[in-house]
C-alpha cells in the first residue's frame, strides 16, 4: 500500500516537471523569437537610415557641384582650378575631333577661351557665330592664357545672339591694360611685317611652326613678326582655325619684309600677346 502510494507520489511529480519543463522551453523559445524580431527591425531601420544619409550626402555633392551662371566679372575673379559656370556666344570654332571643341566666345563684357570643349560632331556644326551657350567647365591657365576647361555645354533656347565688332587695340600693345582684353576679338592697324629666322638662318615674312621646321602643303600654323611703335611682336594663324584653303592663311604666306597691315582676330596669350589672326590686309 505505501509502495503504490510512493510510486504514485513519484509518477505525480513526474508528470508534474514534465508539463513545467515543456511550458519553460516554450516560453524561452519565443523570447527568442522577439529577440530575433526586435534585432531584425533595428538592422533594417540602420540600413534604411543609412541608405537616406548616404542619398542625402549624394545630393548635397550634387548641390555643391552645381554652380550659378556667372558674370564675366564674377568669372574674371574666380580663383584657378574652380568650377565656373558662364553664358557666352560663339564667335568662332577651331577644327572638331575627338568629341570635342575649342570655341572662342564672347559677350558684351568680356571673352572665354574654351579649350577641348566636350562636344558631338552633330552639335559642333551648329556652334556658328552668334550662337549662345552656356558652360559649365574650370577655370584655368596655360602659359599666360586664361582658358575654361573640361567643358560641357547647352544650347540656350532664348533666341538671343551676338556677334562682336573688333576692338583696334593697337595702341594698347605695349600697355599692362592689353591682358584685360584677352581672348576678346580685336584688330590691329598699320603694322609693319618684320623679318623671322628660317631654320636655314634666312630672313624670311613668315614661318611655317614656330621654329620653321613645317613646309607648305602640311597645314601647319604660320608665325609672323610685326612691328608699330619701335616694339616688335609675334602673330599666328592657327591652323585649326584657319587652314591653308583660307584667305588669311593664303595672304600671309605672299607676305614680304616691309609690307604694311591690318589685321583682326582674336586676342590669345602665350608667355605674353600672341593673337590668332582670323583676317590681315595689306595697306601699304
Amino acid at each position: 500500500m505505501k509502495k503504490k502510494l510512493v510510486m504514485a507520489l513519484v509518477l505525480s511529480m513526474s508528470l508534474g516537471l514534465a508539463a513545467c519543463g515543456s511550458t519553460s522551453s516554450e516560453s524561452s523559445g519565443s523570447e527568442d523569437t522577439e529577440e530575433t524580431v526586435e534585432e531584425s527591425t533595428e538592422e533594417t531601420e540602420e540600413t534604411e537610415a543609412e541608405d537616406a544619409g548616404e542619398e542625402e550626402s549624394a545630393d548635397e555633392a550634387e548641390d555643391a557641384e552645381t554652380v550659378a551662371v556667372m558674370t564675366y566679372e564674377e568669372y574674371a575673379a574666380a580663383e584657378l582650378d574652380t568650377q565656373v559656370c558662364v553664358e557666352t556666344y560663339v564667335q568662332a570654332t577651331q577644327s572638331w575631333w575627338d568629341d570635342t571643341i575649342t570655341a572662342y566666345t564672347q559677350d558684351e563684357d568680356g571673352a572665354y577661351f574654351l579649350y577641348n570643349m566636350t562636344c558631338s560632331e552633330e552639335d559642333a556644326e551648329l556652334l556658328v557665330p552668334g550662337t549662345k551657350i552656356i558652360v559649365t567647365g574650370y577655370k584655368s591657365e596655360w602659359s599666360g592664357e586664361v582658358e575654361i576647361i573640361d567643358a560641357t555645354f547647352e544650347f540656350a533656347d532664348d533666341g538671343d545672339s551676338y556677334v562682336a565688332e573688333a576692338l583696334d587695340v593697337t595702341d594698347l600693345l605695349a600697355d599692362e591694360s592689353l591682358e584685360d582684353y584677352q581672348n576678346q576679338f580685336v584688330s590691329f592697324t598699320g603694322m609693319t611685317v618684320e623679318p623671322s629666322t628660317d631654320a636655314d638662318g634666312n630672313e624670311v615674312a613668315f614661318l611655317y611652326n614656330w621654329d620653321g621646321s613645317g613646309e607648305a602643303g602640311s597645314n601647319c600654323d604660320l608665325y609672323f613678326n610685326v612691328s608699330v611703335n619701335g616694339e616688335t611682336y609675334n602673330f599666328t594663324v592657327e591652323s585649326y582655325l584657319c587652314g591653308e584653303d583660307t584667305e588669311v592663311y593664303q595672304t600671309v604666306t605672299e607676305l614680304e619684309v616691309g609690307d604694311v597691315i591690318d589685321m583682326e582676330g582674336f586676342l590669345y596669350w602665350y608667355e605674353g600677346v600672341n593673337p590668332h589672326i582670323t583676317s590681315v590686309t595689306v595697306v601699304g
